[in-house]
């Protein structure tokens, strides 16, 4: 019912998050315990971007299924919703429920930090496309097609 993402803290300089966060896997659920009935009510929620994470990060991790996951955060602010280790590669994923995703310094500093092999920026949007190297705004639909992450 619920999930505990333990946070990433490798040895890197800067003052690191290293408590996990917690996820309700089920968003229908989610959304009864806060009230939320419709769509509208979804949209003026407070909470419905940590729905829209919750829910990017299960499909992910479903579809993808790596060796391990994490979040990373630090107190100067920077983060990274999900990263995935691979086969050896490091995949982040940062939820955004916007229309037209955009690269954020937080981002920049994730993608160097963590080394990241490639950063996908999810959105409820129809296209993919490239925010920068290595960087790409991609539709959630896309989490269910068969190998999209490689």
């Amino acid at each position: 019912m619920a999930r505990q993402l333990q946070p990433w803290h490798g040895n890197l300089l800067k003052r690191q998050v290293k408590s996990p966060k917690v996820y309700l896997r089920d968003t229908g659920l989610l959304h009864a315990l806060l009230g939320i009935r419709t769509p509208k009510d979804l949209a003026e929620h407070p909470r419905s971007g940590a729905s829209w994470e919750g829910y990017v990060i299960e499909q992910a991790l479903s579809s993808v299924q790596p060796d391990e996951a994490y979040f990373w955060a630090t107190h100067g602010g920077a983060e990274l919703d999900l990263l995935m280790l691979k086969d050896g590669a490091r995949l982040g994923i940062e939820c955004k429920h916007v229309d037209a995703p955009r690269l954020t310094p937080s981002m920049r500093v994730a993608l160097k930090d963590l080394a990241l092999d490639h950063l996908l920026v999810v959105y409820p949007g129809p296209q993919r496309y490239p925010l920068a190297d290595r960087v790409e705004a991609m539709p959630l639909a896309e989490l269910a097609r068969e190998g999209w992450w490689t």
